[in-house]
């Protein structure tokens, strides 16, 4: 009787250049079976040290003591301008303060504390990203320790660079959006959909108020800083103690803040202020002496370059190099009142940046995933206002060129 062997595809077969049975031949290979009952000796191991004798197992402690450190304490530049939730949406008031005492009277009772502006709902999406790390075993045998913690380094890197772009896309978008629940995902005020902004201080806003603005010139000059710091302080944000304006810019448009001086015109328009540099600022040369208090070098862990006005100077490569700031209220790490919301699993098991182990539990090294699940959205509409450097006069999102 002829025996009919299985085809030689799938786990377990050799194919016909399988290093076992050599180039042009094809025979069936058994899949390993046994490992599933009984021990696992040490002589089951294929590989169980990296190339300088790293024990496998310890690299991976590692990893997972890396991964509760990064979610424990998220970026400064995240928890600075975000809010950490796992509502799918909240109902914010767009006002800040508005009470108000009154005169005692001898036989009247005092006026209670309202609730202030109606709140609006403002709903927050929420996406799955994964990223793998796939080792051979002969990879694994060869590669030093520090060459295989890089892939975890690595991970971590694209992770940050992840949630932090996605909630700096968020403040720029002008467009409003729906999460699974149909709740929409509203952007900053845009002066188009109608919205207006809760009176503050005296002051009332019609539906044309906007905190997504064009410059009309192709250069940043003083009074696009002043635009932006005068569209957030008057909505309320940023003007109390605890809570810091910071000018979020790449670098090449931090440069030319730098030369901002009170009295002195660019592209026409004189500065109301100068730019005062950080103590961490590389030291300069000046006749002149600094009224006041010099900013800090650094704003709860993020690089501070100088001050213009009341707003504090952060440039950051997480924006496009040319072409788009934004000027942010922040109440500090993770802080209430943050423009943007940094939505996450109700589930605290799927909440953080996660590495999940492969289809062999034994060696997790060999074929792990690393798996984000997070969203964003505005909670503060007028927290925060962006600007286009362009001559044109309509605001358009930048293009990203990162994740």
């Amino acid at each position: 009787m002829t025996t009919t062997h299985p085809t030689n595809t799938g786990p377990g077969f050799s194919g016909p250049d399988h290093p076992t049975t050599g180039p042009g031949r094809s025979a069936f290979l058994r899949p390993l079976c046994g490992a599933e009952r009984g021990y696992n000796t040490a002589g089951d191991v294929l590989v169980n040290r990296t190339a300088d004798g790293v024990d496998l197992n310890l690299i991976w402690q590692e990893a997972q003591q890396a991964l509760a450190l990064a979610n424990a304490e998220r970026t400064s530049l995240a928890s600075l301008i975000s809010y950490p939730t796992t509502s799918v949406a909240d109902p914010v008031a767009q006002a800040v303060g508005g009470d108000h005492f009154e005169e005692s009277s001898e036989m009247g009772e005092p006026t209670g504390i309202r609730s202030g502006a109606a709140p609006l709902l403002m709903g927050y999406n929420f996406k799955d990203f994964d990223l793998a790390a796939r080792l051979t075993w002969k990879f694994l045998r060869d590669a030093p320790a520090e060459q295989v913690r890089d892939i975890i380094n690595r991970a971590l890197e694209a992770d940050n660079r992840l949630v932090t772009g996605s909630l700096i896309r968020q403040i720029f978008t002008n467009a409003t959006g729906f999460n699974e629940f149909q709740h929409p995902v509203r952007p900053l005020y845009t002066g188009l959909d109608g919205s207006v902004p809760p009176p503050f201080a005296g002051r009332t806003f019609t539906s044309s108020a906007s905190h997504m603005l064009a410059s009309g010139n192709s250069a940043i000059d003083p009074g696009d800083l002043q635009d932006a710091i005068s569209a957030v302080t008057s909505k309320g944000y940023g003007i109390n103690r605890g809570s810091q304006l910071i000018i979020l810019c790449h670098p090449h448009e931090a440069e030319i803040i730098s030369t901002f001086r009170r009295g002195v015109q660019t592209n026409g328009i004189e500065s109301r202020h100068d730019y005062v540099p950080s103590v961490t600022a590389p030291p300069w040369l000046s006749d002149e002496s600094i009224v006041g208090v010099q900013p800090p070098g650094e704003f709860n862990g993020l690089p501070v370059a100088g001050q213009w006005g009341p707003a504090w100077i952060v440039p950051t490569y997480y924006l496009p190099d040319s072409g788009y700031f934004a000027c942010v209220a922040s109440g500090g790490r993770n802080n209430a009142l943050n423009p943007v919301a940094f939505r996450q699993h109700a589930n605290v098991a799927y909440q953080g940046l996660r590495q999940i182990p492969g289809r062999d539990q034994r060696y997790p090294l060999q074929d792990s995933f690393f798996t984000r699940a997070f969203g964003t959205g505005v909670r503060h509409r007028g927290a925060a206002c962006v600007v286009q450097i362009t001559a044109g006069s309509v605001y358009t999102p930048p293009v990203w060129q990162w994740t």
